[in-house]
């Protein structure tokens, strides 16, 4: 039955539609499911090629995946429109410039650990995988939240400002990980060994299952883009709420 069969006001029929839901669960299910296949594929092409990843390479990868991206773009149009395809745009390139910070952290927290080559890709993209599930909870709380809290949008705002006046005023340096947090808990709760298991993340040691520095430098990778999601979902929440 559709609703234009009823006489309703125009304020309320769009209230109405607003409250519809415009995308199914089936094509949440097969976009998570080709970003789980994309990255298995690449995973599992690197560990065939066993070697180190070079800058063609790398820059090969980053090409397939932006163009996959705008890809996603073009479906987002199709089935959605213009104004959806462009909030989508814009939270995209808002996306990728704030993630040229972790560029840089990553390499910090690769040379802390010392991180051999060889592993630093498997522990990219399973801090990639990682990230994904927790700035998808932090989405979705953050739209909910946003729906029934509209000031919430402003809160947002003052965060992002203060975030920029630290940046801009703060001492630079680099950050001492050894000092960190989350290094103190692994420390204190979690058994870590100094050596590296190849690409392993954990390795048994005189029959106990420790945790190897790959491993360690996951979680650190892992905690800081919790860090700087917090900076840039905020941004995107100013272009859309759209999830």
């Amino acid at each position: 039955m559709q609703l234009a069969q009823f006489p309703l006001p125009s304020s309320m029929r769009n209230e109405i539609l607003r409250a519809v839901p415009t995308t199914s669960i089936w094509f949440w299910l097969a976009f998570n499911a080709g970003v789980f296949v994309a990255l298995t594929i690449d995973l599992a092409q690197f560990k065939h090629r066993g070697r180190e990843l070079s800058m063609r390479a790398a820059t090969q990868r980053t090409a397939i995946w932006i163009v996959l991206s705008l890809l996603f773009n073009l479906l987002v149009w199709k089935l959605r429109g213009p104004d959806k395809a462009l909030e989508f745009l814009t939270g995209y390139v808002i996306e990728y410039s704030l993630s040229v910070d972790n560029i840089f952290v990553f390499v910090i927290i690769f040379a802390y650990f010392k991180v051999p080559p060889m592993a630093q890709h498997r522990a990219l993209v399973w801090g990639i995988v990682g990230a994904l599930i927790m700035r998808g909870i932090m989405i979705l709380l953050g739209v909910t939240l946003v729906s029934r809290f509209h000031f919430i949008l402003y809160i947002f705002g003052i965060f992002l400002v203060v975030t920029a006046i630290r940046m801009l005023f703060g001492k630079a340096g680099e950050p001492d990980f050894g000092k960190s947090l989350v290094m103190r808990f692994c420390r204190n709760w979690i058994p870590i060994t100094p050596e590296f298991y190849g690409e392993d993340f954990r390795a048994r040691v005189n029959n106990r299952w420790m945790l190897t520095p790959l491993g360690v430098a996951l979680i650190v990778i892992d905690v800081m883009d919790l860090v700087f999601a917090v900076d840039s979902i905020p941004a995107v929440f100013a272009i859309t709420q759209d999830p």
